[in-house]
């Protein structure tokens, strides 16, 4: 899935276990399920809570940014390439995260599911 030509992106199957994780998804998305180690700033509250990524984003390190499918996660990879922010899109989004067998938990750290 392509959402355009400037957007960099990467496989889930190429996120190493380390790698810092931003999900852009909707509270109710995020609660029925996520990866553990994720950073969770919804899109909708996204610029007005982007101290908090700047906060927590390794200083030298790339931001991998996710959402469902790849489609809202490719918007705020391209606003954070803008501000100067090393940010690239996850191919395909919680769903391929799912696919590929990666731990997916909920908001009480639980098995959970891509809602």
């Amino acid at each position: 899935m392509s959402f355009g030509a400037g957007v960099p992106t990467v496989e889930v199957g190429d996120l190493a276990d380390g790698d810092f994780l931003l999900d852009v998804r909707e509270d109710d998305e995020w609660e029925a399920g996520h990866a553990d180690r994720a950073l969770h700033i919804p899109m909708s509250e996204f610029v007005a809570r982007f101290g908090e990524l700047t906060e927590a984003a390794p200083q030298d390190g790339k931001v991998h940014v996710i959402c469902r499918s790849g489609g809202r996660s490719a918007q705020v990879t391209m606003y954070l390439a803008q501000q100067g922010i090393d940010a690239v899109n996850v191919d395909g989004g919680m769903q391929a995260w799912a696919a590929t067998g990666r731990p997916v938990v909920d908001d009480k750290g639980q098995p959970g599911f891509v809602a």
